[in-house]
């Protein structure tokens, strides 16, 4: 299948797997969202990401977290950097999330990051995605 945003295409399918509880979801897997699925698990919204599949048809397994087996970690997602409206945020304008509750994913020169990680490092970039 041809996706035009496969980062928005791979938030909604989690946004959707955990809509409707189910334990994994399979998304079709390249190196920005391997990294992407790294912080998902580093910062705790979901439980693990395992990539499988031979080369053409690679996917990353993620695992969902749910507290208390009912309401799912991850209660909004939100994709800022469209391929038709670029988002770019130099090191001292990285937005917080919530007051900081959230996490921002930010893609700098050194690699998809996070916002905290990304300020601590003193790097601005693309700002990827939302997540709280």
């Amino acid at each position: 299948m041809n996706v035009t945003d496969p980062i928005a295409d791979m938030l909604t399918r989690i946004r959707n797997a955990s809509r409707a509880r189910h334990a994994e979801v399979l998304v079709p897997s390249s190196k920005l969202k391997v990294q992407m699925a790294r912080i998902l698990v580093d910062e705790g919204y979901i439980a693990a990401a395992v990539q499988t599949g031979s080369k053409p048809e690679d996917f990353i397994k993620l695992t969902l977290k749910y507290v208390d087996g009912k309401v799912p970690v991850v209660s909004g997602l939100k994709r800022v950097s469209k391929p038709g409206l670029r988002v770019y945020a130099g090191k001292t304008e990285i937005p917080r999330v919530l007051g900081g509750l959230g996490t921002v994913i930010v893609s700098t020169s050194k690699g998809i990051m996070t916002g905290k990680q990304a300020h601590k490092a003193e790097l601005g970039g693309e700002i990827l995605a939302f997540i709280w």
